[in-house]
């Protein structure tokens, strides 16, 4: 029941993807931890034809189980899922703003503070390799060390979450955040924030959008 569910949703993000302008046609792929194995959206099939029957299953070691062909980049997927424990979700996309950004090969600087959602003070970009390639997934594994996104060269995005729901909601953040960087760049370098100021906003979104109930307050009341 929970595979069925989960392809269900998995499917559902895929089409939003395509709605929101992170892909179009065969472009980007999405996997998700299922127990002890992963999910990802099969190699060249449009989102708007793909079923639940559709998306593999693979196992960690890279094996596929039943039917089925995984997304060309099942690497990233396996390697990232395998190595960080934390994330349950892992999100490629070809957008626009993104895509042209990691076609300069330009990292996103500390321009705007809210490139710390990505979870550091740059979304990395990370070096090109084809894609499909063992080199592009040790590629992508270093740019994301410490950070939940980053661009790939020549190629296009990766977020990654502990859901579906916030997976795609990061990949919006930082497509969104690639055209402010282009529009700064397009009048001239931006100003960019410095380590001091980036670490008080990391500190700062550790309790960002967090129920009041749930935090912490050094042993006094919270502030009413």
């Amino acid at each position: 029941m929970r595979s069925r569910l989960l392809r269900q949703e998995i499917i559902a993000t895929a089409l939003k993807m395509q709605s929101l302008g992170l892909n179009q046609g065969t472009a980007g792929n999405l996997s998700v931890r299922c127990d002890d194995h992963l999910l990802i959206t099969p190699t060249g099939q449009r989102y708007d034809t793909m079923r639940e029957e559709d998306l593999v299953e693979l196992k960690m070691d890279g094996s596929v189980i039943g039917p089925g062909t995984p997304s060309s980049e099942w690497r990233i997927h396996r390697d990232l899922l395998a190595s960080k424990s934390d994330v349950s979700v892992v999100l490629h996309a070809h957008p626009v703003s993104a895509t042209a950004l990691a076609c300069l090969r330009r990292e996103i600087p500390a321009f705007h503070y809210m490139v710390a959602v990505a979870g550091g003070d740059s979304i990395r970009c990370a070096p090109y390799a084809r894609f499909g390639t063992e080199a592009l997934s040790m590629h992508a594994l270093t740019a994301l060390s410490g950070r939940r996104a980053c661009l790939l060269a020549n190629h296009g995005l990766l977020s990654l979450g502990t859901s579906l729901a916030n997976a795609l909601a990061l990949a919006v953040e930082v497509e969104s955040l690639s055209a402010m960087y282009l529009a700064a760049l397009a009048v001239g370098e931006p100003h960019v924030l410095s380590a001091t100021e980036m670490q008080e906003v990391l500190e700062a979104f550790t309790t960002y959008g967090r129920p009041r109930s749930t935090l912490r307050y050094g042993g006094s009341r919270p502030a009413q």
